[in-house]
């Protein structure tokens, strides 16, 4: 007997994390067959069945983005969700930046992003598709020592914009979630990368700063993406969902 194949079908880049994890698990749970795509050998801990397609890829690839296109019609038939969620994290001050550090960053998180959605365009066109892409609160408001990676979100703020006018005519929406902080090990790592003295006290300084009295889960951003995926938020399009804990309005 044939086997049949799920009705919807995502690619999530930075699958492996502990975003990326959430949005797989959730899109598996809502019907999705998802290709999961990471640089690391983690990826291969979600598992591979019939929903679930593990890829270990470099981002920034733009063969990399043609591959996972690619075995997702192989597999599913079709693509309905491009979630670009792969990123990387820097603090540093702008002096002391490097130019490979902003040669790294803006390869994996705007070049990453922006080859994923070219590559995608065309069989998101076919299923009058989404794509949705990690944009962050640091694209949105000014962060000491976050020059670099402010940089970066801040281009995938523009590029959700200017790719929802564009591509709008071919029933694509495009749309960004802008986290607060989130807590995963992304977050653990950036603490860690300060060289922080005292990570106790510099979590309760980052609680402080989101009114909500929290930082975030992964599975309430993972929730924000796959809303804006949905039917349900058919009429929305460039729009960057804050998910930030009331930080940006403070």
């Amino acid at each position: 007997m044939t086997e049949s194949r799920p009705e919807r079908a995502a690619l999530v880049t930075g699958a492996a994390g502990g975003i990326g994890r959430a949005v797989v698990g959730l899109l598996r749970s809502r019907g999705y067959g998802v290709v999961a795509e990471d640089i690391s050998p983690a990826v291969a801990e979600l598992g591979a069945d019939e929903h679930i397609v593990p890829l270990q890829a470099d981002v920034a690839l733009a063969d990399s983005a043609r591959r996972a296109v690619a075995l997702a019609l192989d597999r599913f038939g079709r693509l309905d969700l491009l979630v670009n969620n792969a990123g990387l994290f820097l603090r540093k001050p702008t002096e002391q930046c490097t130019d490979e550090d902003f040669d790294v960053l803006m390869a994996t998180n705007v070049r990453g992003a922006f080859i994923h959605a070219r590559e995608s365009l065309a069989p998101l066109t076919g299923t009058r598709g989404s794509i949705v892409s990690l944009a962050s609160i640091s694209g949105l408001v000014g962060m000491p020592g976050q020059t670099v990676y402010a940089m970066t979100k801040g281009a995938i703020v523009q590029l959700t914009r200017q790719l929802a006018v564009e591509h709008a005519h071919r029933g694509i929406r495009v749309n960004a979630v802008a986290p607060g902080a989130v807590d995963t090990e992304f977050v653990a790592h950036a603490r860690d990368a300060a060289a922080d003295p005292d990570p106790a006290a510099s979590r309760a300084a980052v609680i402080s700063q989101h009114p909500i009295g929290r930082i975030l889960t992964p599975t309430e951003i993972a929730e924000a993406i796959v809303f804006l995926a949905s039917p349900e938020a058919s009429g929305i399009t460039g729009t960057i969902l804050s998910v930030d804990g009331g930080y940006v309005a403070r």
